[in-house]
């Protein structure tokens, strides 16, 4: 539901800035791409640390 709603923010607020729905498409994906890198990241952090700690 959190990254529906902040793509749909990106989106609305980028087409009303721009007045383009290909800026504001582009900027959408663009969001969703760093939003995912993000979240797969920090599951492998997650997953890193998790591993150190039984190892210890």
């Amino acid at each position: 539901v959190g990254m529906t709603t902040a793509s749909f923010v990106v989106a609305l607020s980028t087409f009303l800035a721009t007045g383009s729905i290909w800026k504001a498409l582009g900027w959408t994906v663009l969001t969703l791409i760093v939003s995912q890198v993000g979240y797969f990241l920090f599951v492998v952090q997650l997953i890193y640390r998790a591993g150190r700690k039984t190892h210890m």
